[in-house]
């Protein structure tokens, strides 16, 4: 089967590779759409910390946002997935352990991580081998691009829920990507107040047109309560901004992550009560979103820029975009185009 493989710090090629067999408990999908993000571009561009902590060498083959159609089942795995329209978490922990026991697979110290740690194959390849316990069912009113949005969408979920803001309280999100997007279009079905932050002003405007008038640049942010922040952004200097600007006794949300290390002051942390969460993956949240998605409560198709093949996925990652795509931040992949 074909797949993308990254070799090297900015080197990548589609390989003709051995494809999957399920080993017990395990199915292979066939992958029909999948994505990608920021965490892949650092990858491809050499910078990701897993690259030089060792927990992912290279060769690697990326992809965690996907959807597509069982098609091979493992021993003991219960024949009626087989041919279901499915996607999965990302997170595959030991099992074993007491994190995986409590719940907290995503951060089981011996976890895989489809596509990222461990060297467990990506989804940006025609077909993907997941243990069925990381399978979620998607109904037929969740389509492809939906589907490979759920993964994305279960990250921004918990972001939405670690900001415990109730109908009406005012959210604030730094930094109008994918997750910022996502986070304040659940946040908006959910009756929050959203605002977002921003520095470049056509995502701006893209958010705009989505429905959100609140959208604000560091010089034109009115003064205003702020009952929750979630910084999605990759700016080292925000997630002290966000405790700068927090209302006391709430929560800063941190689910963005800046290259350079970012600086917090405890102090006033302290002395404002705020409590700050970080969010770390989709798993738990997977669920929730597809309920959000095939409701319609939530459609995040628009943020979809175009859907592309694996021989185009490298430039992609470059950042090379052609114009006619406008500015939706996300970028989708259909592995059996050629």
């Amino acid at each position: 089967m074909r797949a993308f493989v990254i070799t090297g710090p900015r080197t990548a090629e589609v390989q003709e590779v051995a494809p999957p067999e399920p080993r017990p408990g395990e199915v292979v999908v066939d992958v029909e759409r999948a994505g990608f993000c920021g965490t892949d571009a650092e990858f491809f561009a050499g910078e990701m910390a897993y690259v030089h902590s060792g927990d992912a060498p290279y060769p690697i083959r990326i992809g965690h946002e996907w959807m597509g159609v069982v098609s091979a089942l493992g021993d003991g795995v219960d024949p009626g997935w087989l041919g279901r329209r499915v996607t999965g978490d990302t997170m595959l922990g030991c099992r074993r352990c007491e994190r995986c026991a409590a719940g907290r697979q995503h951060l089981c110290e011996d976890r895989y991580e489809i596509g990222i740690r461990g060297g467990w194959p990506g989804a940006l390849a025609e077909r993907l081998p997941v243990p069925v316990v990381a399978l979620h069912a998607l109904p037929d009113t969740v389509d492809a691009t939906l589907g490979a949005l759920v993964e994305p969408g279960g990250n921004a979920l918990r972001a939405v829920r670690a900001a415990d803001v109730a109908p009406g309280e005012r959210l604030l999100v730094l930094g109008p990507g994918t997750i910022g997007l996502l986070t304040a279009q659940i946040a908006a079905a959910r009756g929050a107040e959203v605002h977002l932050l921003g520095r470049d002003l056509p995502s701006l405007d893209f958010a705009r047109s989505l429905g959100f008038a609140n959208v604000w640049t560091a010089d034109t942010l009115p003064a205003l309560r702020w009952d929750a922040i979630v910084d999605a952004s990759t700016a080292e200097h925000l997630p002290a901004r966000a405790l700068d600007l927090v209302e006391p006794g709430r929560r800063v949300v941190c689910i963005g992550i800046s290259s350079d290390p970012s600086l917090l002051d405890s102090r006033t942390a302290v002395l404002k009560e705020v409590t700050v969460v970080g969010v770390l993956s989709a798993s738990g949240g997977l669920a929730e979103t597809i309920g959000l998605y095939a409701s319609g409560a939530v459609d995040p198709r628009p943020l979809v820029a175009a859907t592309i093949g694996l021989d185009e996925l490298a430039g992609a990652l470059t950042g090379t975009r052609p114009a006619a795509w406008g500015h939706a931040p996300k970028i989708h992949v259909d592995p059996r185009h050629r």
